[in-house]
Order: C-alpha cells, then structure tokens, then sequence
C-alpha cells in the first residue's frame, strides 16, 4: 500500500500541474453571450495597424490635464503623440517593443528598452503602454489573466487587469468592426479617459 501511495503521489501533482496550466486566461461575467465574445475577439485580433485620432484626459497627483491623441500603430511598431496641455506642450513615443524612444517638447530625447520604463522615468506614470495596444481595440492583454465582463452584445464592458479597471462606455463601427469609442481606465494612481474620434483599423498581416 506504502508502494501504490507514493507511485500515486507524483503522478497526481503531475495531474494538478497540469491542470493548473490549463487554466483559462479570461474568467468571463456579465449578461453578453460566450460565442459572441469569441466570434468578435477572433475578428478584432486579425487588427494589427491602425490609426486613432481623439483627445486624451489624465489625472494624476501631480501632473493631470487634457490634449489630443494620434496613435498610429503599424503590427509592432507604433507612434503615439499627445499635444495640449497634457503632454508638456507636445510628447511623442515610438518604437518597437525592444527599443523605444520618447521626445518631450523643450526637454530632449530619450531611449529605453521597453515603453512602460521610459514614460514612468520621464512622465512619472506607470502606463501600462504594452497592455493598451490590447486595451484600445477592446481586447484582454494575452500574457497575464483577466477577469472581463461583457454587454449584451458580447462586447466588452469591463476588463480588470495588472492591477487596472478598464470601462468601456462606447463603441463604433469601423469598416464592419466594432471598436471602441471611450474609454475609462484607472490604476496605479492614474485616471484616463481616451475619446477616439476617428478609427482607421487595418490587416497588415494578410
């Protein structure tokens, strides 16, 4: 029996550890249908360039305000502007995930492995700018687990995420897609409200 016992043992942390690594990503909630959310998040993945043009407000405890935003996003490049008063007059990020580069009016250039160190070393936020590529087309980050909601039409209406709550409060249509139209993120001492105006979504990958 003492045999059996500690053939079982192993084999049965073996069993747990892999069911533990099957565990789903997404813990789903809300009234919105499962196959809905499926369908849209398999069409709106398929999005790998855009270009987002709208305003911009944050709220920080010491640096909040308001300008515009252009975000032009090319698979893994992307170029993200902010004018007005939010910005310093006007702040550029751009880069690729392993090498980007931030430009603040009057204050200089400066360059950084990954985009969330060089907008906190520089800005003081800590921006979750890998997770918004996601975020900003109404999708859940795939690297880390998220608990979602959905509306009745199996849209996102809330994702918490890393540590931030993300509402989504509109949608347009974009070209047969739904994207979103306002967002209302908060975290890590930050409130972010993005207006997008005008969506021009893109398939570069085809």
């Amino acid at each position: 029996m003492k045999v059996m016992r500690n053939l079982l043992t192993p084999a049965l942390a073996l069993l747990l550890a892999g069911c533990a690594g099957l565990a789903p990503q997404e813990t789903v909630e809300g009234p919105g249908n499962a196959e809905d959310w499926k369908a849209h998040k398999a069409q709106v993945s398929e999005i790998d360039g855009w270009q987002i043009s709208g305003k911009i407000g944050i709220r920080a405890p010491q640096d909040s305000g308001s300008g515009t935003l252009f975000w032009l996003q090319r698979q893994d490049y992307f170029d993200i502007r902010l004018s007005g008063p939010l910005g310093r007059g006007a702040t550029r990020l751009t880069g690729r995930p392993d090498a980007v580069t931030l430009e603040v009016a009057g204050e200089g250039r400066f360059e950084a492995k990954s985009p969330e160190a060089l907008v906190e070393s520089q800005l003081g936020w800590q921006l979750p700018v890998s997770n918004l590529l996601w975020w900003v087309r109404g999708l859940p980050a795939p690297d880390s687990r998220s608990r979602i909601a959905l509306d009745a039409n199996g849209h996102l209406a809330s994702l918490h995420q890393d540590g931030w709550d993300v509402q989504y409060l509109g949608y347009s249509e974009e070209d047969g897609d739904t994207l979103p139209a306002r967002i209302k993120l908060a975290g890590r001492d930050l409130q972010i409200t993005l207006v997008i105006k005008d969506w021009q979504p893109r398939r570069l990958g085809r």
